[in-house]
């Protein structure tokens, strides 16, 4: 746990949360700023700022305890939503999943997705360096 990260506090109780469900290893609760009513938030109670820094045994508990969630919420379109860095929109640098329900076209996420064109060579050198990073 980070004495400064505002998460870890919540975790803690220092910081009142609206809690959804809480496991040994997971938190859930309502985001205090939704985009769309039954926004919810799932973190792990390790603390870790991105995503592949979460040890396995956080992890294994993370989703599951977010389907449970999403099940709950009853919203028959939402976002699942993770972010990792500055860049990537991460404004609390402690692992989170946003489950975000998309009720109508002006509630919930609105989403940009700027496609980007690779030529088949692009494709086959980063295809490369994945698969030989994962080895």
């Amino acid at each position: 746990m980070s004495a400064t990260c505002l998460f870890c506090k919540i975790v803690k109780g220092t910081i009142p949360s609206r809690k959804i469900i809480e496991t040994e290893k997971t938190l859930a609760f309502l985001d205090i700023e939704p985009l769309a009513k039954g926004h919810a938030l799932v973190i792990p109670k390790e603390h870790a700022e991105f995503f592949h820094q979460l040890s396995d045994e956080s992890l294994s508990d993370l989703l599951p305890t977010a389907k449970k969630v999403a099940l709950a919420l009853g919203a028959p379109n939402y976002n699942l939503l993770q972010n990792n860095g500055q860049l990537a929109h991460q404004v609390v640098p402690h692992v989170h999943f946003h489950i975000i329900p998309k009720p109508d076209t002006v509630q919930g996420l609105g989403i940009s997705w700027p496609v980007q064109k690779f030529g088949e060579q692009e494709f086959e050198e980063t295809l490369k360096d994945i698969r030989a990073k994962l080895s």
